[in-house]
């Protein structure tokens, strides 16, 4: 893990700008947030490119699934709390039942958007998104996740939602490794425990798991869900704790609870935010705090899960 601190909004606005140089079909669209998910680059670079939808979301979605019918590639960004959040319908309508090519990036996911509170704090997108028929859910782990995820995007045929942090957080993987959607990665070899994380509190997890001798799996993407890296882990270790920075309600956990509860039933935790609404704090690390979203927590929870069974 390194010590270096990135945040995920910046390398996507650095690698939306490096392929739009090398693909004339990418477009940049936002709700007025350009700055805020760092598309001003490319903004400033293409601006022919380049459109602000104003404080419309549903009108900027109707527009993307215009874009992309008619051959382009549109990136549309905004807060996560946003898009999807406010234009769910549009979404649905425009951009699934057409099937239309869209990029939905939703930045400032869970705690990390901190200082605004509930109003602009994310923690319901996965769920959204994840209900809809062919749409694409990505979660990368940190910075260097989000540039291939963002190649991987264009190169996709089809609509892909995928939520970045605010927060400079640490690089977990590998600058320019490949992102393959669908495919989940074993960060970390273990055998008394399964930990299934998505997101940048995945570094959370890396902690606790050397104390656990907890296998953890960075589920990266989480529609389609890695079925067979799961599964395979659960079989070794027999049981499974599930990390994410969303509600615990609908996010990754289901997901996984849904599957493993069909296909092998093993003890599971879903760690992440309860059913409540965000709020204000001067920092992202007092939430995570008085969430039990600690690496003291998981080691908690992780105890129980292999006393108790």
């Amino acid at each position: 893990m390194s010590k270096v601190l990135v945040s995920q909004r910046d390398a996507y606005g650095e690698a939306l700008l490096a392929l739009g140089k090398q693909d004339e079909r990418i477009l940049a669209l936002t709700a007025d947030l350009s700055s805020s998910t760092r598309i001003d680059k490319f903004a400033r670079k293409f601006p022919e490119r380049f459109f602000n939808l104003g404080v419309a979301e549903q009108n900027a979605v109707g527009v993307a699934a215009g874009l992309a019918l008619e051959g382009f590639i549109p990136f549309l960004s905004s807060f996560a709390v946003f898009i999807p959040g406010r234009c769910f319908d549009q979404i649905r309508v425009s951009v699934c039942q057409n099937k239309a090519n869209v990029k939905l990036v939703g930045s400032h996911l869970g705690f990390s958007n901190s200082g605004d509170g509930a109003s602009a704090q994310s923690i319901a997108d996965i769920g959204l998104m994840r209900v809809l028929p062919g749409m694409v859910v990505l979660s990368p782990a940190d910075a260097n996740e989000v540039r291939g995820a963002v190649a991987a995007m264009v190169a996709h045929q089809g609509p892909i939602y995928m939520r970045i942090s605010r927060s400079k957080t640490p690089l977990l993987t590998k600058r320019g490794k490949k992102f393959k959607i669908g495919k989940a990665e074993i960060m970390r070899r273990g055998k008394k425990l399964t930990i299934v994380g998505t997101g940048p509190i995945l570094t959370k997890a890396l902690a606790a798991a050397n104390k656990l001798n907890a296998e953890v799996i960075n589920c990266s993407t989480i529609k389609p869900l890695d079925k067979a890296t799961i599964v395979s882990s659960a079989k070794k270790t027999g049981r499974v704790l599930v990390l994410e920075e969303h509600s615990v309600l609908g996010g990754l956990g289901a997901a996984v609870a849904e599957f493993l509860s069909q296909e092998y039933p093993i003890p599971l935790k879903i760690m992440g935010i309860p059913d409540v609404f965000g709020e204000s704090a001067r920092d992202p690390e007092a939430l995570y705090q008085k969430y039990g979203l600690t690496e003291e927590k998981i080691m908690e929870e992780g105890k129980k899960l292999i006393s108790n069974f």
